[in-house]
């Protein structure tokens, strides 16, 4: 290529230009190759060799390959380390460029195939099996905003279900993280755009647009019946929709009708909440030591995916939420039926995930056999259900969608073999008996083999070589092998068989009868090939007709895996049923932390449980006690267990009540965020400010050592003042966890806070966690004994307990670092004592203090001062 581009490379760098910015798979061959900064990124993720072939600018080009064959495997891994990939496949075959060539007048000999990008394979537009994980849905969300309002729509390709929706710009990053996108595309150039979102043209996010597309691919003149779908909404829908075309090169996969998402129906959580709960993963990323890895009893990957989406979205509507808990009762007072029922649907295959594949024109016979045996295996479930007695009104909604493909099922029984293949290239599908002519050329091509297996013994004994044999290969065909030792025999004129290629050790061989009968075969194969190809496009066709009622089932039965695996964890578990209400109420006797105790269960070790009663007359509670006293994981519980509720199952408790929370919050612990310049302290003012901003009367909060990545006086002013903005303002439910005793003095003025801590002793010097919670407020912090079972050197640790000696004899002299903060609000004598300038002086003195460069004496010393001054100030 020095001097140089040749037509292939030509072809190349024009088709690496269309791939916006992706990797690109380029075929050649039986492989796809990536050249240049694409074969140096591919190489690194995939660990696979970087070759060279030819130059470019003097310089070798970089050069590495993948087998077609197990492309999926290293797509995935591409994926998974946040590339996208073009697929440049050919568009034509060899034969067909030279024909081409011929009608254009040019040479034959070394034509280019024509090839053209067919797919672009990016994390949310993912179909097959191969590169999904199973009991996880794969979002794709397109986000906009049309007159203030943000427009979301987003969809699982895989499944077709789609939703859209809409919400203020405030409330944007909380739907997103609901949602928990594989990928957002947004209109280039918003300043609203979600970190990492893919840019697109802001034409494509056109209501009108987005609207017709909808019409369009769903044949109707109104979407008036799917739902009531607002501008932004429709925007949304426009952006994702062309998205899809861009991604599929003009191939749409499954969409089913869209609908409205049930915003205002479900319980609000925002990024951080879910996080510090982890929800769906633990902090560190992983499945491992999230929510749904400790409850997560279903047989089937859809019905993971649906117990994911029920944990990310609870319901708000008592009603519904009741729905639910009949369904997991149904199955919880029946262990024999649930486990028949268990052991069906385990055999239940991924109906939703092979109907995607099969629309989106990706799909195999063995996804056809997934839909057949899937339905099946449906009415099976239907028929066992419907003879039971007392059914909730859920399952008698979600049974019916269990039948009505009776003629479907008997048509692919009829149709395919009992285990379809994976590839359709080769046939082998089609059961026998389902065309007659295609069992007639099997048969012709069956005879031709066993007349060629018949050819073989005929040829030794005509030979006398006893090791000829008649072998095949993709190249060649079928041909005559022997040992090179035998080959003279065969060679000469008059033996009946024409040399065709000698190796190391053997030499092949033609004959005129083995070639007839090559023929025979390769004719009626390929004709036997195509016709299983026809049978196949209208098997297809005839499932693509029905793909909505087949969604349904494929939900309903979800919905059920569902509901018996919540009845297996409750059963497992000792769960109860949690009573739901439209109070305020949050009364929970004996509660537990569901992922805590698994793993306490592993060791042997007992899990302590802990009540909490929270109402109208006592819904703040202000809980103190040592570090590794169990505050964190007895706020975190009952916040999961108000989750787990609201989602539809049971919880793990003694008893429980649950008035219905509106919008949950959790600011439990914090860590930098460097890439948004946010240190620790900041990250926990960004969520407390959102829950004062945010929590209304029906809300829960569970807040933890708010101030503490601060100064002690700052620290303790901003926990003062978050306690009474909750208590005074917010009015809602709170578990409020915080190591500042001083605190406590808010019981005198807050009338509905009351004071509980976590029990703890010291025996023979050692400290014993009792993780108990009790009433009243925490008599000491423990701190240092807690630093002493943490590791801290003996010498430390003393040190320590004399300086905070002389510490305590001061605040004993000086009132405490809560004289003066009793009156409501806080510091409001400071305020009203007109003596503004004094004030400021005593600021500015503050300010001045290096307090890292303090030596102990000299804080006390100056601690004396500041007050002395502060008197003076109120007389």
């Amino acid at each position: 290529m020095a001097g140089k581009t040749t037509p292939m490379m030509e072809q190349y760098l024009a088709l690496k230009a269309e791939a916006e910015g992706c990797l690109l798979f380029y075929r050649m061959g039986d492989f796809f190759e990536l050249f240049f900064e694409d074969a140096k990124i591919a190489s690194q993720i995939l660990d696979i060799a970087l070759t060279a072939r030819g130059k470019d600018s003097g310089e070798p080009v970089p050069m590495c390959g993948v087998p077609v064959h197990a492309a999926e495997g290293y797509l995935a891994r591409l994926i998974k380390a946040g590339q996208r990939v073009a697929i440049a496949d050919q568009v034509e075959t060899p034969d067909e460029a030279k024909q081409r060539a011929k009608r254009e007048g040019k040479p034959t000999s070394k034509v280019l195939v024509q090839r053209d990008i067919v797919r672009f394979v990016t994390a949310g537009t993912l179909t097959e099996e191969a590169l999904l994980e199973p009991r996880r849905a794969n979002i794709l969300t397109a986000v906009c905003e049309v007159r203030n309002l943000v427009g979301i729509a987003h969809c699982d390709i895989s499944t077709g279900r789609m939703e859209l929706e809409e919400c203020s710009l405030e409330a944007a990053s909380s739907v997103l993280a609901r949602l928990g996108a594989s990928e957002v595309v947004a209109p280039e150039n918003w300043a609203g755009a979600p970190d990492g979102s893919i840019d697109r043209p802001q034409s494509e996010f056109a209501s009108n647009e987005g609207e017709r597309r909808l019409k369009a691919i769903h044949e109707v003149a109104t979407l008036d019946g799917f739902g009531d779908f607002s501008r932004a909404m429709l925007a949304a829908a426009g952006g994702l929709l062309a998205y899809l075309d861009h991604a599929g090169r003009g191939n749409l996969p499954l969409l089913l009708p869209p609908i409205v998402a049930a915003g205002a129906t479900r319980l609000a959580m925002d990024a951080a909440t879910r996080t510090s709960l982890e929800v769906l993963a633990s902090q560190q990323g992983g499945r491992d030591g999230s929510l749904i890895a400790a409850i997560d009893r279903c047989v089937t990957g859809a019905g993971a995916r649906q117990l994911a989406e029920d944990l990310s979205a609870p319901l708000t509507d008592q009603s519904s939420v009741e729905e639910r808990l009949s369904l997991v009762q149904f199955f919880h007072s029946d262990p024999l039926l649930r486990a028949d029922l268990r052991e069906v649907m385990r055999a239940v295959p991924d109906i939703a995930r092979g109907l995607g594949r099969i629309v989106a024109g990706r799909g195999s016979p063995r996804d056809l056999g997934q839909i057949r045996d899937g339905l099946s295996e449906g009415r099976r479930i239907r028929d066992h259900l419907a003879g039971k007695e007392d059914r909730p009104n859920l399952l008698e909604e979600l049974l019916p969608h269990l039948g009505g493909h009776g003629a479907l099922v008997d048509h692919l029984e009829w149709a395919l073999v009992s285990a379809p293949p994976t590839e359709r290239s080769q046939g082998g599908f089609i059961a026998e008996g389902f065309d007659a002519a295609l069992d007639e050329l099997r048969q012709v091509s069956g005879n031709a083999r066993r007349a060629i297996a018949a050819l073989e013994t005929r040829y030794r004994g005509d030979t006398g070589i006893d090791r000829l044999k008649i072998k095949h290969n993709g190249v060649l065909g079928y041909f005559v092998e022997v040992p090179a030792k035998h080959a003279d025999a065969l060679m000469a004129p008059d033996s009946g068989f024409t040399h065709r290629q000698t190796m190391a050790g053997a030499v092949r061989f033609n004959s005129l009868q083995l070639h007839e009968e090559a023929s025979r075969i390769s004719e009626a194969g390929g004709r036997a090939v195509a016709a299983e190809e026809a049978h196949f496009e209208e098997l297809v066709e005839t499932i693509t007709q029905q793909r909505q009622a087949i969604a349904t089932t494929a939900a309903a039965l979800a919905r059920i895996d569902v509901a018996a695996g919540q009845a297996e964890r409750a059963a497992e578990g000792r769960w109860v049923r949690p009573d739901i209400s439209k109070d305020r109420t949050l009364h929970i006797t004996g509660g537990r932390h569901p992922v805590v105790e698994a793993s306490l269960g592993v060791t042997g070790d007992r899990f302590v449980p802990n009540d909490c009663t929270l109402e109208d007359t006592d819904r703040l509670w202000l809980i103190g006690g040592p570090n590794m006293g169990g505050k964190s994981t007895f706020l975190r519980q009952n916040a999961l267990i108000v989750l787990l509720a609201q989602a539809g199952g049971f919880v793990p408790a003694t008893a429980a009540r649950i008035g219905l929370v509106d919008r949950l919050f959790s600011r439990v612990g914090a860590s930098d965020n460097l890439a948004r310049g946010r240190s620790t302290f900041m990250v926990e003012m960004v969520e407390t400010a959102a829950i004062l901003a945010q929590a209304t009367e029906q809300s829960f909060v569970i807040l933890d050592e708010v101030g503490r990545g601060t100064s002690t006086y700052d620290g303790l002013a901003l926990a003062w003042a978050v306690v009474e903005a909750v208590h005074e303002n917010n009015r809602c439910r709170c578990l409020f966890a915080t190591h500042y005793h001083e605190l406590a003095r808010l019981a005198e003025t807050c009338d509905s806070l009351s004071l509980h801590h976590v029990r703890a002793r010291e025996w023979k010097s050692e400290l014993v966690l009792l993780h108990e919670l009790a009433e009243g407020p925490a008599d000491q912090s423990y701190g240092l004994a807690v630093a002493k079972l943490a590791g801290v050197p003996p010498g430390v640790v003393m040190r320590a307990k004399s300086v905070l000696e002389r510490l305590e004899k001061g605040r004993a002299e000086t009132g405490g670092l809560a004289a003066g903060l009793g009156d409501l609000p806080l510091f409001a004598a400071a305020q009203d004592t007109g003596n503004e300038d004094e004030i400021d002086i005593l600021r500015e003195r503050l300010k001045a203090i290096d307090v890292d460069a303090l030596a102990p004496r000299e804080a006390l010393e100056l601690l004396y001062e500041l007050k002395a001054a502060a008197d003076d100030t109120h007389p």
